[in-house]
């Protein structure tokens, strides 16, 4: 099973790019963020044309929203609400014999490192407070789990173009990379990135629009992510970030990511 993710930032603006996705990888599962479209404007005529008929999607107007495309039949979708807000970005399902997905879009936190400031950083920080308390009091590391999407944190140094221009920024802070591996232990989650790519080496997902020559330059941030848990690692095969597609025609700020798992 090839398991993707991707953040599409406007489903509708990015079909081209999905549609793309599907005829270059051809991804068992999709895992989308930042639809901003509501659910009855999904399009779920053409994720069926591309070989997705089983989707799930939990979305609204603008902003923020996620959603699953499945060539295969999942069960029991959930939605759940994050630091007492339920603004559309998680989704759970379960892949009847196989394993157990949710797919999250954590807050992105505003410009200001500073949660006595700043109302959006600290929504971000409680948003990973919950998710880690969930990670350990549900012991998911006991059973086939994956957490992926866009997680808004590079947590390591060589998850950054220059850790040492970027580490006061939201996104790349101390304390958000303190808070991503506590969740990873919290879980027992393989970061399937640095499974494949060594620690000490450059791994980007992500290139912002407001430089103009962002990707030409390589000033990339890795933002998206896939974890596992012990049970479901067993099964791993392989991982790619497809670089490539921040160059296809009006892109995403974002490039998909998979996971292969036999």
């Amino acid at each position: 099973m090839r398991v993707a993710t991707f953040n599409v930032n406007s489903i509708r603006i990015r079909l081209h790019c999905l549609e793309r996705l599907a005829a270059e990888a051809a991804p068992d599962v999709i895992c989308l963020q930042e639809t901003k479209v509501p659910d009855a404007d999904f399009p779920y005529a053409e994720a069926e044309r591309l070989g997705y008929p089983h989707v799930a999607v939990r979305g609204e107007k603008s902003y923020n929203g996620v959603a699953v495309l499945s060539k295969q039949p999942f069960e029991a979708e959930e939605r759940w609400d994050w630091w007492g807000k339920s603004d559309s970005r998680h989704l759970k399902l379960l892949f009847p014999d196989a394993f157990e997905l949710h797919v999250f879009y954590v807050p992105s936190g505003g410009p200001d490192p500073d949660p006595e400031k700043n109302p959006k950083f600290a929504h971000k920080l409680g948003f990973l407070d919950e998710m880690t308390a969930w990670a350990r009091d549900d012991r998911v590391a006991d059973r086939k789990v994956a957490i992926l999407g866009d997680f808004n944190v590079a947590p390591l140094e060589t998850d950054v173009w220059n850790h040492k221009k970027i580490k006061r920024q939201v996104g790349h802070t101390p304390l958000e990379s303190e808070k991503m591996a506590t969740l990873l232990d919290a879980g027992g989650f393989v970061d399937v990135g640095r499974h494949f790519v060594p620690p000490e080496e450059f791994l980007f997902t992500w290139w912002g629009y407001r430089h103009p020559q962002s990707f030409q330059k390589n000033y990339g941030w890795r933002l998206d992510h896939l974890w596992i848990t012990p049970p479901l690692a067993r099964h791993l095969q392989g991982h790619e970030v497809l670089a490539s597609a921040r160059a296809w025609e009006r892109p995403s700020d974002h490039v998909p990511v998979w996971m292969d798992l036999k």
